[in-house]
C-alpha cells in the first residue's frame, strides 16, 4: 500500500482501493503538499507516514472547513469538501500497538478522506456544492477567477 500511495504522489490510501477488504489506512501529510490550496489548513499539515488499523474517529469540535481534495478512485477531478477541523482518531499501528494522535486542519482532513473509504463514501458525496467539483486541468484557471479581486 505504501508503494501505490508513494507512486501516485497521493496523501493517502484505503485497502478496499486496492481491492482489499480490510479496515485499513495509511497516510502521510508531508509539509510540502500544504499551501496548494490548502488555505487555512497550512496550520498542522504535516503527519507522519502512519499505518492506521480498524481506525475510529472522534470529533473534537464543531469548526468545519472546506479545502480541495482529490482522490486515486475519482482521477482527474477535485472537489471542494467540507471537514472537520479538530479531530482524534485512534486504532492500531502495523506492529499491533494502540496508537492515538490528536490531528487537525489538512492532517485531519487526510485521515478523515481515507476513512470514508471505509465505508464506501467518496469525497463528492461529502460536498455541499457539486458545482465545485472540477476537473484538475481547470483548476488553475478557477482559482485565478476566483481569488482575483472584483473590479468596480
Amino acid at each position: 500500500m505504501i508503494e501505490t500511495m508513494i507512486d501516485a504522489n497521493g496523501a493517502g490510501l484505503a485497502a478496499p482501493q486496492i481491492y482489499e477488504s480490510l479496515r485499513v489506512v495509511i497516510f502521510q501529510a508531508p509539509g510540502e503538499r500544504a499551501g496548494v490550496g490548502a488555505g487555512e489548513e497550512a496550520y498542522d499539515h504535516t503527519a507522519p507516514l502512519t499505518v492506521l488499523i480498524n481506525p475510529v474517529i472522534e470529533v473534537l469540535g464543531p469548526d468545519r472547513q472546506t479545502g480541495w481534495e482529490g482522490c486515486l478512485s475519482v482521477p482527474g477531478l477535485r472537489g471542494a469538501v467540507p471537514r472537520h477541523n479538530l479531530i482524534r482518531y485512534s486504532g492500531l499501528d502495523r506492529a499491533g500497538e494502540p496508537l492515538s494522535r490528536v490531528a487537525r486542519g489538512f492532517h485531519a482532513r487526510v485521515v478523515q478522506h481515507e476513512c470514508d473509504h471505509l465505508d464506501g463514501i467518496l469525497y463528492p458525496q461529502r460536498m455541499e456544492d457539486l458545482g465545485l467539483l472540477l476537473f484538475e486541468s481547470e483548476m488553475a484557471d478557477f482559482m485565478d477567477a476566483h481569488q482575483r479581486p472584483e473590479r468596480e
